[in-house]
C-alpha cells in the first residue's frame, strides 16, 4: 500500500521523490527514510512548512545507539530536501554545519584460506527445505563472485540472466553505485562454474529473470538473505570464534582487492600503473578509493607489503575517516 505523507512538508517530500525517480534513481532507501522524517515532523514539528535549524538539529541529533554512519544518512536526506525546497525559490535551512565526520568502521578481511573454508562449510550443509537448499547454493555462487570479481553485494544479487554472457565471459552491471554501468570480466574457472550453475537455475526456475532468485522467484534474493546466509556459515568456522569484528559479504570485495594488490607486489609489478585499471574494474570513482580498501586490511595483510620497499609511497597512509 502506498504511503501517504501527512506533514506540512509532504508536498516537498513527494516532489523530491518524484524528481529522484524521474532522474533514474530507484531511491527506495531515501523514500523509506523520508517516511520516518514525515512521521518525525508530524510528531515534533506539526506546523513546520519548511526545514528550519531547530527541526534539522533535532532530526539529526545523535541518540542512544545511533551510529555516525546513520546520522550522516539522516543529515544527507534532510539536506537533499532543503536543496529541493531552495530550488523552488522557497526558504529552507541547509544543514551543512550538522554533518559529522565520515566514518568507516574497521573491517576484518577474510584470508583466502578462510574463504575456502567458508565455501567448504557450505558444501557440508544439506537443508531439508528445498528452497533453502537452493538459496544456499545461490549464496555460494554469489560469494565466489564477490571474492573472485570484486562485485558489490547488490551488483551480484541483482544480476539478470540476460546480463551474463558466458561465451565471452562478461557480466554487464547496470545502474550500479552512482548510476554507472560497466563490464566485468570473469576468470576462466569462473566461467565454467557459472555456466553449470546457470544451466541448473534455468532448468529449475526457467520463468525467473534473475540469476539469483529470492524465496519468491519473481524477485531477486534480498540483501538480508545474503547477509544471513554469510553470517550463518561464517559463524561455524573456528576462525570466527573470539573475533570482535566479524566480516560481511562486502568484505569479500575488499579481499578481492587485497589479493590483487598483494599478487602484483609479489610479481614486482608497478602498482601505480595497475591501480587505475583495478579502480575502473571495481566501479570506483578514482584509485584513491581502491587504495583505501587496501589500507583497511593493513593489519591482516602485511606480509607482502613488508617486502615492498616503496609501499609507503604506493599505498599512502590515510586516517580511518578519510575518503
Amino acid at each position: 500500500m502506498k504511503y501517504t505523507y501527512e506533514s506540512k512538508l509532504a508536498p516537498y517530500i513527494t516532489g523530491l521523490i518524484e524528481q529522484k525517480q524521474t532522474d533514474g534513481f530507484s531511491y527506495d532507501s531515501g523514500e523509506a527514510l523520508l517516511k520516518r522524517f514525515d512521521r518525525f515532523c508530524l510528531s515534533r514539528y506539526p506546523d513546520a512548512t519548511t526545514v528550519t535549524f531547530e527541526l534539522a538539529a533535532e532530526w539529526t541529533a545523535a541518540g542512544t545507539g545511533l551510529t555516525d554512519a546513520y546520522r550522516n544518512t539522516k543529515v544527507s536526506i534532510v539536506k537533499q530536501l532543503s536543496i529541493y525546497i531552495l530550488s523552488l525559490g522557497h526558504e529552507a535551512y541547509l544543514p551543512d554545519s550538522l554533518t559529522v565526520k565520515a566514518y568507516r568502521p574497521a573491517l576484518y578481511i577474510p584470508t583466502r584460506n578462510e574463504v575456502q573454508k567458508l565455501l567448504s562449510e557450505m558444501d557440508k550443509s544439506i537443508s531439508h527445505n528445498p528452497i533453502q537448499r537452493r538459496m544456499n547454493k545461490e549464496c555460494k555462487v554469489l560469494f565466489l563472485l564477490y571474492y573472485c570479481c570484486g562485485l558489490r553485494l547488490s551488483e551480484g544479487r541483482l544480476l539478470k540472466k540476460e546480463n551474463i554472457d558466458l561465451e565471452t565471459g562478461i557480466l554487464t552491471i547496470l545502474g550500479s553505485k552512482g548510476q554507472k554501468d560497466r563490464l566485468v570480466y570473469l576468470p576462466d574457472d569462473g566461467i565454467r562454474f557459472l555456466n553449470i550453475y546457470k544451466c541448473d537455475m534455468e532448468s529449475a526456475l526457467p520463468e525467473s529473470p534473475w540469476m539469483f532468485p529470492g524465496f519468491s522467484p519473481e524477485k531477486p534474493i534480498s540483501c538480508t538473505g545474503v547477509e544471513s546466509c554469510f553470517n550463518h556459515f561464517w559463524g561455524r568456522l573456528p576462525e570466527a570464534q573470539g573475533l570482535k569484528k566479524h566480516p560481511t559479504p562486502h568484505c569479500l570485495r575488499h579481499a578481492f582487492v587485497v589479493e590483487r594488490i598483494n599478487e602484483w607486489m609479489a610479481q614486482g609489478l608497478d602498482t601505480n600503473k595497475m591501480l587505475p585499471y583495478l579502480s575502473r574494474y571495481l566501479g570506483h570513482k578514482s584509485p584513491d578509493e581502491t587504495y583505501y580498501y587496501y589500507h583497511l586490511a593493513e593489519q591482516a595483510f602485511d606480509v607482502v607489503r613488508q617486502k615492498d620497499s616503496v609501499s609507503k609511497r604506493v599505498i599512502p597512509e590515510v586516517k580511518t575517516y578519510e575518503e
